[in-house]
């Protein structure tokens, strides 16, 4: 509750849980490997470096509010209409604008859990009830899932692949569970990692469900294309969903400089991605040396690996931050660890070969 005399605020402002960014940490002997965030170790081509620069120089104007040139060159690379795109401040932006659309008082929006941490903070806000259905072996439980879906339910985010633990729904099991959800109900999949899938039983949500009327897909140039600065994403989906969406966005959200970017890395595209086919050999490299070292490591589409670690957790955290190696650490749970350049990882190797606990609990 607000105190006397001062402004109201919202009550639930008391109990909604902060957004934690991922923290860096500096050894005692300088070291600092930044492995918490799931940013790509590499930054923008120099084609789109050359963009952000031409961009730059025009900074006293407003940027193109309904984002055209971005929003035309999105709709030629997945081949659909321009009325099916609808542009955001990234994904997490795009989330809170399909809220905006969809939440209320009254009604619930569910989710696995865990999954990507920004999703009860965003569901709060929106002032709908949350509805978490838990994991079953890292990942979703489709069927539980569709089981939570009520007369309430306005919308279901699949975070597919699911961070943090990597895991990734295939196509049969999600065709299923797309099968049972209402058509009032909008089903997200949220696709913020899927350049790194390699799993081809794994669907690209737009590709394969594109022709759904309650389906709509995320994306981000956050991950791969490496533009996590510039906050830049992006949704396909039924036009009467994506208008939806568009209404939504605060105005000159997808700024200028970050439109150009995403632009000029659309069309340096096959040459991003040879970087994450490089970030996918090294994923597979740490988590095979994982496993070598006794650690249990679900089998991951994205950009990191998971690590179930209990009650050890906090402990994990600490021994990498000694060495200067920052991690995602989910208190009680387990840890997130990022994919970075080679010597990044072969640093989060040897704190992780030295681990005592390396089985889960």
């Amino acid at each position: 509750m607000s105190e006397p005399n001062s402004p109201y605020l919202r009550d639930a402002l008391e109990t909604i849980p902060a957004y934690k960014p991922g923290r860096k940490v500096v050894s005692p002997g300088g070291r600092s490997v930044k492995l918490s965030s799931n940013e790509s170790p590499y930054g923008p081509l120099p084609s789109v470096r050359e963009a952000v620069a031409a961009a730059a120089a025009d900074l006293n104007r407003y940027p193109d509010a309904a984002s055209a040139e971005l929003t035309a060159a999105l709709a030629r690379r997945f081949g659909v209409s321009e009325e099916r795109i609808a542009l955001g401040a990234g994904s997490v932006g795009l989330l809170q604008q399909i809220l905006a659309a969809t939440a209320e008082p009254g009604t619930e929006v569910v989710y696995a859990w865990r999954s990507f941490e920004a999703y009860p903070l965003l569901v709060e806000l929106s002032g709908a009830a949350p509805v978490t259905v838990p994991l079953r072996g890292e990942a979703h439980d489709l069927d539980a899932m569709a089981d939570a879906v009520t007369a309430r339910t306005r919308a279901v985010f699949v975070c597919n692949p699911n961070n943090p633990t990597g895991t990734a729904v295939r196509e049969s099991e999600l065709a299923a569970f797309l099968d049972r959800v209402p058509e009032h109900v909008l089903v997200v999949l949220d696709e913020a990692y899927r350049e790194y899938v390699r799993d081809p039983q794994v669907p690209d949500g737009a590709a394969s469900f594109g022709d759904r009327p309650n389906v709509a897909v995320l994306r981000t140039f956050s991950k791969a294309y490496g533009l996590a600065a510039l906050r830049v994403g992006f949704l396909i989906g039924p036009p009467r969903i994506a208008t939806a969406v568009r209404k939504t966005l605060v105005p000159f959200a997808v700024n200028h400089v970050a439109q150009a970017a995403a632009v000029a890395s659309l069309a340096a595209e096959e040459e991003l991605l040879e970087r994450v086919a490089a970030t996918v050999k090294e994923r597979e490299r740490v988590r095979d040396a994982l496993l070598a070292d006794g650690w249990e490591v679900p089998t991951t589409e994205a950009n990191f690996v998971w690590l179930r670690l209990g009650e050890h957790t906090g402990d994990f955290a600490a021994a990498a931050e000694a060495e200067g190696v920052a991690v995602r650490a989910f208190p009680g749970e387990g840890a997130r660890v990022s994919i970075g350049t080679a010597e990044d990882n072969d640093a989060l190797l040897a704190v992780a070969r030295e681990f005592p606990h390396r089985n889960r609990d």
